[in-house]
């Protein structure tokens, strides 16, 4: 499958917004000026033979973050650590990044965003569209990773394998959630179910990384000439508070000590074998490295090391 793809987003083109906010990231959108640049809304980079696109699906302000993040953490230390890292302690930004990955005959996509309208914006500006899409991985079942999966019954995508992990089915399918029974539930017969450890394909093995959700996965990306990538979704969800303080519980975790079990091995696999990552939330393009510090870790943004490595 040949894609065509546009190097820059068009300059009339408007960020889209976070029209559907999910419960667990609810928060006020904002509507860029008139007089405002307009942002790109994809990145791609190689990855050996693969080739790896970042959607921006959208951007999400919200207040009070220390009501999110480090909630076992004093007030105190909270203003500390935003101030030694140059960000506000009262306000953030989110931001929602699917990926897409080419490999071989493969166009995988990994989370949908917040709502379609977000999700093919975002895949436009990279030149594709929703039937581009072969496959879509979902790596866990909140709102802000399955809102584009599907509107008023239909599926975003014309035709497309659908795939997430057997332990995040099998709990959201007995939650009675409203999202998961609008985006999810008419389809739910139509998804492969892995386990930890299995292949979506060859080269992109899920990895079972649970308490943020009880089946939450990431996904370790293998090139054929041995380069790695890891897709972390919301294992960390912010790029201080979450890695700086590994220990520091997140509202949103479901299960608050397992969720930083988890994060801490994935965070220190990542920065002992210096293994680039992508994080859903992560400041767009959500590329990087994991530096270890001498109380926690710290994101090193992605430069120019994959440009350098397919020359």
């Amino acid at each position: 499958m040949t894609i065509t793809r546009r190097a820059a987003l068009t300059t009339g083109a408007a960020l889209p917004l976070a029209a559907l906010v999910p419960a667990h990231l609810a928060a006020q959108t904002a509507t860029p000026t008139p007089e405002a640049p307009a942002m790109p809304l994809h990145h791609s980079f190689p990855l050996g033979s693969m080739r790896i696109t970042v959607l921006l699906a959208g951007r999400s302000p919200s207040d009070n973050p220390h009501g999110t993040f480090g909630l076992n953490a004093s007030e105190e230390e909270f203003v500390a650590l935003s101030r030694e890292n140059f960000i506000p302690s009262d306000r953030a930004m989110g931001n929602f990044c699917p990926v897409v990955v080419e490999a071989g005959n493969a166009v995988i996509l990994f989370d949908t965003g917040l709502n379609p309208e977000g999700l093919k914006a975002a895949l436009a500006s990279a030149g594709m569209g929703p039937e581009t899409i072969r496959t879509v991985v979902i790596t866990h079942m909140h709102g802000d990773h399955i809102g584009g999966l599907s509107a008023d019954g239909a599926l975003t995508f014309p035709d497309v394998d659908l795939v997430t992990g057997k332990a995040e089915m099998a709990h959201w399918s007995q939650a009675g959630n409203e999202t998961f029974e609008a985006k999810v539930r008419p389809f739910i017969d139509d998804f492969r179910l892995l386990e930890d450890g299995e292949e979506v394909v060859p080269g992109i093995r899920a990895m079972l990384v649970p308490g943020h959700t009880p089946g939450h996965m990431a996904f370790m990306l293998t090139e054929d000439g041995g380069q790695r990538l890891m897709l972390t979704a919301d294992t960390a969800n912010h790029y201080v508070w979450s890695l700086a303080r590994p220990e520091w519980e997140v509202r949103f975790d479901m299960d608050k000590p397992l969720a930083i079990e988890s994060r801490k091995k994935v965070l220190a696999m990542l920065a002992e074998e210096r293994i680039p990552f992508i994080g859903h939330h992560m400041p767009f393009p959500a590329v990087g490295y994991v530096a270890k510090t001498e109380d926690g870790y710290r994101f090193m943004p992605e430069t120019y090391q994959f440009e350098l490595a397919a020359e």
